[in-house]
């Protein structure tokens, strides 16, 4: 699930996944972090989901999937669009 707030020069993009599914440390990695694990690790929130929030420029373009334990991958059924093995979201 993706959350957006715009502020003046960016865009704030929550990326939040359920508390338990996948098991264990889940990182959203993309061009927006050159597609390095754990920079952007999602954390535990009360609601029962992992989140982490990330600032985008707005009016661009970004791929990025999920990278959980054991290399695996997989897309955000929530994003804009999927391209290719990516999913993509629009700032």
């Amino acid at each position: 699930m993706l959350e957006r707030s715009v502020c003046k020069d960016c865009t704030k993009i929550t990326f939040a996944i359920p508390a338990d599914t996948p098991p264990g440390p889940v990182s959203v990695v993309g061009d927006f972090n050159d597609w390095q694990p754990g920079i952007h690790t999602l954390e535990p929130r009360k609601d029962g989901k992992r989140t982490v929030t990330v600032d985008l420029p707005r009016k661009t373009s970004h791929a990025f999937r999920y990278l959980a334990a054991g290399d695996y991958w997989f897309n955000d059924e929530s994003a804009d669009h999927q391209d290719g093995p990516n999913s993509r979201i629009h700032t």
